[in-house]
């Protein structure tokens, strides 16, 4: 018994032993996207993608501000905490990202994660530019030179919180997505 020859639905002339494991559609290994699931073709894999994409426009300046909101309040809260707020900043990230998840009604998409995270630095750029300018509005020309090393130092804590933060943010979001 023979079996007959199938042939690429992209590509007419390529001979092919397989076949999508959603339509059955003959396709090449150059067709073919590699899933958990077994090989389907660019059409099914694009049709899956879009049930998966569920944000709507509104749900993107949301979570822009809710992440700075969140953000900026945790970097002000853990400003207290000193050396012990860089154990809780990836916890309180986490924390961020689902009151973000809960604004959009748990909507997702693949640049939520993304313009959450510019929302989160955008929360910490208060932190950063309040001290510096003050700073500079103080050195008046006497002292400048010690006054912007005390400035530098006491920026350096909101980086560190922003960073863990933001990341922990980001990878949360992104980790609902995959």
């Amino acid at each position: 018994m023979t079996e007959a020859v199938l042939i690429c639905a992209n590509h007419p002339g390529r001979e092919t032993s397989l076949r999508c494991n959603r339509c059955e559609k003959p396709i090449c290994s150059q067709c073919a996207v590699h899933t958990p699931v077994g090989y389907r073709c660019q059409e099914c894999v694009r049709g899956q993608q879009r049930t998966f994409n569920t944000t709507q426009l509104v749900d993107y300046p949301i979570a822009l501000v809710t992440a700075a909101a969140g953000v900026g309040v945790a970097v002000s809260l853990l400003g207290f905490l000193g050396f012990w707020g860089f154990f809780l900043a990836p916890i309180v990230g986490g924390g961020v990202a689902e009151i973000v998840r809960w604004a959009v009604r748990k909507r997702r998409s693949r640049r939520l994660p993304l313009v959450a995270s510019v929302g989160g630095v955008a929360g910490v750029l208060p932190h950063l530019l309040l001290p510096m300018g003050a700073v500079f509005l103080a050195a008046g020309g006497q002292g400048g030179a010690a006054l912007l090393g005390r400035a530098a130092l006491s920026v350096l804590w909101p980086i560190v919180y922003g960073v863990l933060m933001i990341s922990a943010l980001y990878y949360r979001l992104r980790g609902i997505w995959m």
